[in-house]
């Protein structure tokens, strides 16, 4: 998935969520948000139970929480080396 990312961040093709997240008018902000409302729907969903929704949630964050590291020009290797560090 990160090399997709990445791939949309390089080609910006039309049409692309992934896309539109690089080229938002609140930039990286936007990103941030989209963060936070998928961090609060993904405890929402563990407080509720809702195993599915909670995987649903989580791909979310996980998704874009890479977009940030695309923006920021980190990759899955230092989010490897890093939790590799502390265990």
């Amino acid at each position: 998935m990160f090399a997709t990312i990445e791939s949309r961040k390089e080609e910006l093709p039309e049409g692309s969520y992934t896309t539109s997240l690089f080229t938002h008018e609140k930039g990286e902000n936007a990103v941030l948000e989209k963060i936070g409302e998928e961090t609060t729907e993904a405890i929402l969903a563990a407080k509720d139970d809702d195993r599915d929704e909670l995987t649903a949630e989580s791909a979310d964050l996980v998704y874009h929480l890479l977009v940030l590291f695309a923006m920021k020009d980190l990759d899955v290797d230092d989010l490897r080396g890093e939790l590799r560090d502390r265990f």
